[in-house]
């Protein structure tokens, strides 16, 4: 593991809005068209997969998603949650967090897959309206944690 990769958007950005940061990750919204309950769970140090990380580091990188995936869920009550860590466009471990909806384009497929249906402008903003009362929830959970 190394602490930063030239090339790496991971390493030399945020990777989208920026929620929470600390010592060894951060939770940004990913902000991805259609999905506005899109998070990511990224790990600060350069490592290409998972297993790159101590026992330690593991246990803590899991706990995040699961605070993400708690506070979407509580919040949203969405119909699903979808857990990856594909890293096959962008080799720096980072987890994607995103509440899914019977109703969003792509459900019941992944949100890569081919659409299902048109986008629902208004789910999309009833959703977005809920997001800052998530963050503050990831930010109270995930601050009362080293992470």
């Amino acid at each position: 593991m190394t602490s930063k990769v030239q090339g790496c958007v991971l390493c030399e950005g945020p990777g989208g809005r920026l929620v929470f940061e600390g010592a060894k990750l951060r939770v940004i919204h990913a902000e991805e068209a259609g999905f506005p309950a899109f998070y990511r769970v990224v790990w600060r140090e350069h490592a290409p997969e998972f297993s790159d990380l101590d026992a330690a580091d593991r246990a803590l990188c899991m706990e995040a998603v699961t605070v993400v995936e708690q506070c979407l869920r509580e919040h949203l009550k969405p119909a699903k949650i979808n857990l990856a860590a594909l890293g096959n466009m962008v080799a720096h471990l980072h987890w994607h967090v995103i509440a899914r909806f019977p109703n969003d384009s792509h459900f019941p497929g992944s949100v890569w897959a081919p659409v299902q249906r048109e986008r629902d402008a208004a789910l999309e903003a009833d959703i977005a309206a809920h997001l800052p009362a998530v963050e503050a929830a990831m930010i109270e959970r995930l601050g009362n944690r080293s992470f």
